[in-house]
């Protein structure tokens, strides 16, 4: 089965890559990696999970934040790497959370986007991670979600 067959079977559908915020690329290919930008929690219809883990969310909230930040770094890495069946493997994720300086669960969090890679890419979506609580995203986003994948 093909990873967009997969997607289909799993009715989820790849969202349109986001506009950036700023000068830089949504995705990049180098080789035969393709590195995504930093992703943020927006939806089809252009809704951002905003707040601060452990003060405006809770860990749930933030995990379905990380899981469509993580869907939109696969429609980016796609885009680039001239379809999702060309991806061949997840190799890193790097989750970041907007956390309140108390919260340490930054790695239940990122889970959210690590869980929908494995659902959508079988083995090959396990991956490297690293779940790194900050300060504050761009437009107060509860999480961003960079990705790099092999083609």
């Amino acid at each position: 089965m093909t990873v967009s067959q997969n997607l289909a079977d799993l009715g989820i559908e790849l969202p349109t890559v986001a506009t950036p915020l700023g000068s830089y690329l949504p995705a990049l290919r180098d080789g035969q990696h393709v590195l995504t930008s930093g992703q943020l929690p927006i939806d089809a219809v252009g809704n951002l999970v905003a707040g601060r883990l452990g003060a405006d969310l809770d860990v749930l909230a933030g995990q379905q934040a990380a899981r469509q930040a993580a869907l939109n770094a696969v429609a980016a890495a796609a885009s680039v790497a001239g379809g999702i069946d060309v991806i061949s493997r997840v190799v890193k994720v790097t989750v970041f959370v907007n956390s309140d300086p108390v919260f340490t669960d930054q790695a239940a969090v990122a889970n959210g986007a690590s869980d929908l890679l494995a659902q959508i890419f079988g083995d090959q979506g396990r991956h490297v991670r690293s779940a790194v609580g900050v300060a504050v995203l761009p437009r107060n986003a509860a999480v961003e979600v960079e990705l790099t994948v092999s083609v």
